[in-house]
């Protein structure tokens, strides 16, 4: 790896990766208590699944980056899926059956 140098007072050189950063910073590791390297690696991991799969996105028409499905339930049970002990939380509803 090498270095690159920025120009000074240079704040917005990549908005995306600024955005991307500031949203992990408040969302996840600003609430928790990091203990070591590992834990450090499974919050990020976790938090990057969340913002890709399940997180809406304001820029995107409130759309999510790589959906899971395109199916949308208007009926069943609203089911809570969560992250980082409760932290992120990802609301969506149980397919309905029929017999």
């Amino acid at each position: 790896m090498t270095p690159v140098r920025l120009p000074p007072r240079s704040p917005d050189l990549n908005a995306y990766a600024e955005r991307f950063v500031r949203s992990i910073k408040s969302e996840c590791l600003d609430r928790s208590i990091i203990i070591g390297e590992r834990h450090l690696r499974t919050a990020i991991s976790e938090y990057v699944e969340h913002y890709h799969a399940e997180r809406n996105h304001q820029g995107l028409e409130n759309a999510i980056i790589a959906p899971a499905s395109e199916v949308v339930e208007l009926s069943g049970q609203v089911l809570r899926h969560e992250r980082l002990g409760g932290m992120l939380n990802c609301y969506h509803r149980k397919a309905a059956w029929y017999a």
